[in-house]
């Protein structure tokens, strides 16, 4: 079997790399993949895939059964947006729409999705069990997963496969890890109430903004002092607002930021942790505090059972060079984390990074990636795929 899913990947990587430049030159953000989302349902129905359209608002499923449909029901999950950043790559195929890029490879998992299901459209007389190909809108805002649920993405499926690019990994790697292969995304705002004056007599206003500065400054002393150095905790304040005149003491300052962490007992008592702190500094200058803190993403945990499949998957396609262990989690969030709180699954991270020449970052106006990959990834996710109904 995987002499013929290589055989059919290497016939359509030309197809796939159309495809994939298709997507890069006419990004959508998120919430409005319109077009890709029409691209997209017609590959699928090309293939003989049922189709489903407007699944949490702009995503597309497609359903392939196999020869004995009871066997297993497997999802295998893509994303599709992109990102406000105007592109500087000098691509041939850059994209088309002003101050919209794929910066975050989306049209590469994208192409990698709708690659497997090509082949295994072509192998689906071999194949047990069916395989729902999900196409998510607006992850890159965090919402795009919990939509798709919300409109019975993950109705009856076992487990779930996903795929993420990364520019660190040189191309035609595979990337696996056991366990956390990302962390949970919070946010947090925080409103400090002081009391206006005079810039020339400070002690007779309450001054929020030197307050809010002392707050921020607390709690990174008190994740390095009271946290456990062992479970990774970052939290940023990203964005700031106080004051009206260089003159006047503010009485309102409101920061909003993100929290990252790892461990799910730690996360659960951060934002009472967080709240005590802020208020016990505000307390202290005479001010007042609220604090709105939100859950927003878990931690994506990879399944031990269905990363082994793809490891092994990988291995038997690629062999050793090309598969890869990755040493630690990431700090950055995704919404894969929600089809995990629905059924098993596992993501593996596929190389793009060119060899000999520097690799942007993932958000970078610059970041491009070798193509080489999808061939790589395709096959990856095929087998993978294949193997897991096999199983069962």
């Amino acid at each position: 079997m995987l002499s013929e899913i290589k055989k059919i990947a290497t016939e359509i990587s030309p197809r796939l790399i159309e495809i994939r430049r298709h997507f890069h030159a006419h990004p959508e953000l998120s919430g409005r993949e319109y077009q890709t989302a029409a691209y997209v349902a017609g590959v699928l129905s090309s293939c003989g895939l049922k189709v489903k359209e407007g699944v949490g608002k702009t995503g597309v499923i497609g359903e392939l059964e196999g020869k004995e449909k009871s066997r297993g029901y497997l999802a295998i999950r893509t994303d599709m947006d992109a990102l406000p950043i105007h592109e500087m790559s000098q691509l041939e195929y850059a994209s088309r729409n002003a101050g919209i890029m794929h910066a975050c490879g989306h049209d590469l998992h994208t192409t990698v999705g709708l690659g497997t299901a090509m082949i295994l459209s072509r192998l689906k007389d071999e194949m047990k069990g069916k395989v729902r190909f999900l196409f998510q809108p607006a992850e890159e805002i965090a919402q795009g997963a919990s939509m798709m649920v919300e409109d019975g993405a993950m109705k009856g499926i076992d487990a779930i496969f996903g795929v993420h690019v990364f520019p660190s990994i040189p191309a035609q790697v595979i990337g696996v890890r056991y366990g956390a292969l990302t962390s949970a995304m919070d946010d947090i705002e925080i409103t400090i109430q002081g009391e206006a004056g005079h810039g020339a007599r400070p002690h007779q206003a309450i001054d929020a903004i030197w307050i809010a500065a002392q707050v921020i400054t607390t709690l990174q002393q008190a994740i390095s002092r009271t946290q456990n150095p062992l479970d990774p905790l970052v939290l940023t304040i990203g964005q700031i607002q106080g004051g009206r005149a260089a003159n006047i003491i503010a009485d309102q300052v409101k920061m909003v930021g993100t929290v990252r962490s790892l461990n799910p007992q730690l996360r659960e008592g951060l934002p009472q942790w967080i709240t005590n702190i802020v208020k016990g500094v505000c307390e202290m200058y005479g001010a007042k505090a609220e604090v709105n803190y939100k859950y927003c993403l878990p931690s994506v945990q990879n399944d031990p059972d269905l990363t082994k499949i793809l490891e092994k998957s990988a291995l038997e396609a690629f062999g050793e060079d090309k598969v890869m262990s990755i040493p630690e989690p990431s700090l950055g969030a995704e919404d894969f984390a929600v089809y995990l709180e629905h059924a098993p699954g596992a993501m593996f991270r596929l190389g793009v990074g060119k060899e000999g020449q520097h690799n942007y970052p993932l958000h970078h106006p610059r970041f491009v990636l070798d193509e080489s990959a999808i061939f790589t990834g395709v096959v990856t996710m095929a087998y993978s795929a294949y193997q897991y109904l096999e199983q069962l």
